[in-house]
């Protein structure tokens, strides 16, 4: 008897694989952030208004007075649950998670206006706070992605996959 590796559960990628995240990321409202604790190293995960860009990052707006702002000024490693659960099981459900590097956006400049644009335009009560001195906008860029559409479908998403995605 030889032992043979277990087959995987990872999909190929597909244009289903790549329509089902181009809606959770485009209809994506909010997620679910989750960042290293400074000192501690333990996992926090906080809820987080969200937009996704053309190119598959994600733009999110922070006080520094938020946990996860000093964690990602600390170590910029985070990840990003989008989804929603509907009826029933909630694992039942697809969901993505983008996995990569958080950067903090100055307030100057082409790319900080296109990513203030782009969440006003998914939250626009968010202009009431947007230029307070202790928000700013951060870039979330995935370097890849954890795509679940339900039990038995799952794919792993590379860069390319995620811009196909957002660009869809």
């Amino acid at each position: 008897m030889t032992d043979r590796p277990a087959p995987s559960p990872l999909r190929e990628i597909d244009d289903d694989a790549i329509g089902l995240a181009a809606r959770l990321m485009r209809g994506a409202a909010h997620g679910a952030l989750a960042v290293l604790e400074p000192g501690s190293g333990h996992p926090l995960a906080s809820r987080t208004a969200v937009a996704v860009d053309e190119t598959g990052a994600a733009i999110i707006l922070i006080s520094t007075l938020a946990a996860h702002a000093g964690a990602l000024q600390a170590d910029a490693r985070c990840s990003l649950l989008l989804g929603e659960p509907g009826k029933g099981d909630p694992l039942a459900h697809p969901r993505v998670t983008l996995i990569g590097s958080a950067r903090r956006l100055g307030r100057d400049g082409d790319e900080s206006a296109r990513a203030r644009e782009r969440f006003l335009a998914s939250h626009p009560k968010s202009a009431l706070y947007a230029d307070f001195a202790d928000f700013a906008f951060w870039k979330i860029e995935p370097e890849r992605a954890s795509l679940n559409g339900g039990f038995g479908r799952a794919w792993q998403l590379d860069r390319a996959a995620i811009a196909r995605a957002a660009a869809g």
